[in-house]
């Protein structure tokens, strides 16, 4: 087993430089795989924090710029901690069509948080999905990988309780 990370005064982990360069050297430190990297760090870290990308800098010898570049650009990296579910709305045209948008304004109601948070209680993050793909289904709303067909506004809070 990887050694065990530092704990900061916040309460957070704080990475391994050792369990990041292991990663890094499965992967031959080639910049070619930069992505593979940081998609395999972020499923042991839940997220990628600033010093993980610094670590990653530093070994690999590429520009923190570069980095974050990579990282903002795929939306499927995250810099900030996630919760333990993600509730993704769908936003395809049939799903908006369909009332995509009030469920986005009753997450937001409540759970009460924005697009792109995560609940205090670090239970739930929020994002929207372009499209999910269950257009006959619409609007869809996808908590973690299961898909809830024809969600109205009186179905979220039971929806959602399933997942506390």
């Amino acid at each position: 087993m990887l050694e065990e990370r530092h704990q900061p005064c916040n309460g957070h982990m704080l990475p391994n430089q050792q369990e990041i360069y292991q990663i890094i050297d499965l992967f031959e430190c080639k910049r070619s795989n930069l992505i593979q990297i940081l998609h395999q760090l972020q499923n042991i870290y839940g997220y990628l924090p600033d010093e993980v990308l610094i670590e990653v800098s530093e070994r690999m010898s590429i520009p923190i710029s570069e980095i974050t570049g990579v990282v903002s650009f795929y939306s499927f990296f995250s810099t900030q901690p996630q919760g333990r579910h993600t509730i993704r709305v769908c936003l395809g045209t049939a799903c908006y069509v369909r009332g995509g948008k009030k469920l986005i304004e009753k997450i937001q109601e409540i759970l009460q948080i924005e697009l792109g948070q995560t609940t205090a209680d670090q239970r739930f993050t929020f994002e929207i999905a372009r499209c999910i793909g269950a257009c006959g289904l619409a609007p869809a709303v996808m908590i973690d990988n299961d898909v809830h067909r024809q969600v109205n506004s009186n179905k979220l809070k039971s929806i959602l309780a399933k997942y506390e």
